[in-house]
């Protein structure tokens, strides 16, 4: 039987067997998040580490006499331990509510429907993996991690709600290097495609063929600049610090509070919206609630929404949109615009083309400033040529103007930015993205 076959059993036993033991006044709501993945780490073109993990955990919200506990643990997928544990954690779990403060900004369970999307997909076998991975980087000091396997995530209540979202899934996340120099690419998704891998690994050779000339150290100023969706990604990733959370908005610490209060703007060639139907994350959040397929959030440079979980909708007394209780993007799609790839290096004329940046930060969160560097293929460009790669240099930007007046053109096409987090697990979710031009973006260093 397969690993998400038993999850799915030992997760409905055990949930079952919870729900039978709630006594009046208590309502009991139980999250899985699991994965069985191989990690293969590569070092020179070569395996350096090799590693299979499976994992179950169990996390119970109780919410009794107006308390909220949560409390997470393990189970091992067989059903006659896995109940062991769950009523060890139950007993827990009661033990702490009988102790906690009333929760003032506790929302009532209810039923929230029921889904069941599982996706299967086509990964590389044990057996083969390791040549198809090194073969076409043959000749080259390639670096990376290749994480692949089924991965999980599903919620039930007491109230009868049944969430279930599963897929098998891969990304091979790697830097070719020349001594100091390197670019970095990732190949993700559902079914190993040979010629696709080839043919990324290509692109990444070539840019690491125009890294082998001179470095050009240009000093510190404002220039036109092309992120591409690689760099607007790290970029985008800053919206998913409390910049979109209608919480941190009324709390004073959203870094777009200018944005939702009319007194600043993005420029109409910029919206952001959520969207579920990229098929990289599941709609339901960890409470059951289902989320909009797609949610505008900024729409043509203006703020439309900010996402709301229910917490904060009782907490301030508005409509919430069934955001994560953190109230970060969990399916981003910035949409594309009217740049064709071909006229890229054309439209960019002198400047600077952005492969990746790192070491984002906000500088100052009222003006929506963020600090942060070049990384990897960044070049300099000439009347539309790439001339040179350039010594790493430090941005200081506010995106009320990279984003603003100065956004010159997006790009008519996106590319997926998967989540390769491994902290605690293989992430689910990721970004669609496309690139940006922009005039005068500021570098101090």
């Amino acid at each position: 039987m397969k690993f998400t076959e038993r999850s799915k059993i030992s997760f409905n036993a055990v949930a079952e067997h919870l729900f039978a033991q709630l006594t009046a006044g208590e309502e009991l709501n139980i999250n899985l998040n699991a994965e069985e993945s191989v990690f293969v780490r590569f070092n020179n073109n070569k395996v350096r580490q090799n590693t299979q993990v499976e994992q179950r955990v169990l996390s119970l919200l109780l919410q009794k006499s107006s308390r909220t506990a949560n409390i997470s643990f393990s189970i091992t997928g067989n059903v006659t331990e896995d109940l062991k544990r769950a009523d060890q954690w139950l007993a827990q779990a009661r033990k702490e509510c009988d102790l906690l403060p009333e929760d003032p900004h506790q929302v009532p369970m209810v039923n929230n429907g029921t889904s069941d999307s599982s996706v299967t997909g086509k990964l590389l076998s044990y057996e083969e993996m390791f040549e198809a991975i090194t073969a076409p980087a043959k000749g080259s000091d390639m670096a990376g991690l290749y994480a692949a396997g089924p991965k999980i995530t599903a919620t039930r209540n007491s109230k009868g709600q049944n969430h279930w979202f599963s897929n098998e899934s891969f990304a091979m996340d790697y830097s070719l290097y020349m001594g100091e120099k390197a670019v970095k690419g990732i190949y993700a998704g559902t079914v190993w495609d040979q010629n696709a891998y080839a043919a990324a690994l290509s692109q990444s050779k070539n840019q690491l063929s125009l890294m082998d000339r001179p470095k050009k150290t240009l000093q510190p100023g404002a220039y036109r600049a092309y992120l591409a969706p690689g760099a607007t990604a790290e970029l985008s990733s800053m919206f998913s610090w409390g910049a979109l959370s209608y919480n941190s908005y009324k709390k004073g610490s959203s870094a777009l509070q200018k944005l939702a209060d009319k007194e600043k703007s993005f420029s109409k060639l910029f919206s952001l919206r959520e969207n579920f139907g990229i098929g990289l994350a599941p709609r339901f959040n960890s409470s059951g609630e289902v989320a909009p397929e797609t949610l505008d959030l900024i729409s043509e440079g203006q703020m439309k929404n900010f996402l709301t979980s229910s917490r904060t909708a009782k907490e301030f007394n508005v409509a919430g949109n069934f955001a994560q209780d953190g109230e970060y993007p969990r399916a981003m799609e910035i949409m594309p615009g009217t740049l064709k790839k071909e006229d890229i290096l054309k439209e960019l004329g002198t400047g600077l083309y952005l492969s990746n940046l790192h070491y984002l930060n906000w500088s100052d969160r009222p003006t929506a400033r963020i600090t942060g560097m070049t990384r990897y293929a960044c070049f300099w460009v000439e009347n539309g040529e790439i001339v040179a790669p350039i010594a790493d240099m430090r941005f200081d930007e506010s995106l009320y103007d990279c984003l603003g007046e100065n956004l010159l053109a997006v790009t008519d096409f996106q590319e997926i930015d998967p989540n390769v987090d491994t902290y605690s697990s293989r992430g689910f979710g990721g970004k669609k993205l496309p690139g940006l031009l922009i005039k005068d973006f500021k570098f101090t260093l």
